[in-house]
């Protein structure tokens, strides 16, 4: 499969190139910096762009078969780059005909369905404390994937680690049986999957260990 990969240059993004190639596809990594993006591939693509730019996002996504977003808040924070870059994804994907879109969010946004227990309340009280506005950006940018009509899906995860690629993992909704962390890797591994199972089609899977 051919896929565009945004926030490709460090933590879960960089993963799901890496698997992406090992899996197959032919990757196109979208990266601000392209002189320090480490990866070499004969099926990689490193696109250098900015996602709060609609153009060169529109034109990294020409030609693809789908959408990797595993963009993050930068530090310090750039005001609504999460929920621009959002927009400017969704517009490039409807003008060139592009359908599939998963995407990646904290476990902090939550659904109907989360039965949170009391660290997840400590959690949240937390985040919405020490960084409302990335919090808020990152509602919006989810609020703009939901509204459109693509076939989304937004895996929500917890506390990211740098752990082993363990393909073992729970996936539902925030619960008393959820855990609180996942490896970067297998974060990764769930976005490939779900990338072409599409068993979680238009949902907020929490995905954890």
């Amino acid at each position: 499969m051919k896929v565009v990969v945004f926030g490709a240059s460090r933590g879960v993004g960089l993963k799901v190139v890496e698997q992406a190639l090992e899996a197959g596809h032919a990757v196109t990594a979208f990266v601000r910096s392209p002189e320090k993006f480490g990866i070499k591939h004969e099926n990689l693509i490193v696109f250098k762009g900015d996602s709060m730019d609609s153009a060169s996002v529109e034109k990294a996504i020409e030609g693809q078969e789908a959408v990797i977003s595993a963009l993050g808040p930068t530090r310090p924070p750039i005001p609504r780059m999460m929920e621009t870059s959002a927009k400017n994804i969704v517009s490039g994907m409807k003008k060139h005909g592009v359908r599939r879109l998963v995407s990646t969010t904290g476990a902090g946004i939550r659904q109907p369905e989360d039965k949170p227990k009391l660290a997840d309340h400590f959690i949240g009280f937390l985040l919405n404390l020490l960084a409302k506005t990335v919090v808020v950006d990152s509602a919006e940018n989810v609020k703009v994937i939901q509204a459109s009509d693509l076939d989304w899906t937004i895996a929500r995860f917890p506390r990211l680690i740098d752990g082993e690629h363990t393909r073992k993992y729970q996936i539902g909704f925030v619960s008393k049986e959820s855990g609180t962390q996942l490896s970067r890797a297998d974060a990764a591994d769930f976005v490939l999957k779900e990338l072409t199972e599409k068993k979680w089609l238009r949902k907020l899977p929490l995905v954890s260990h």
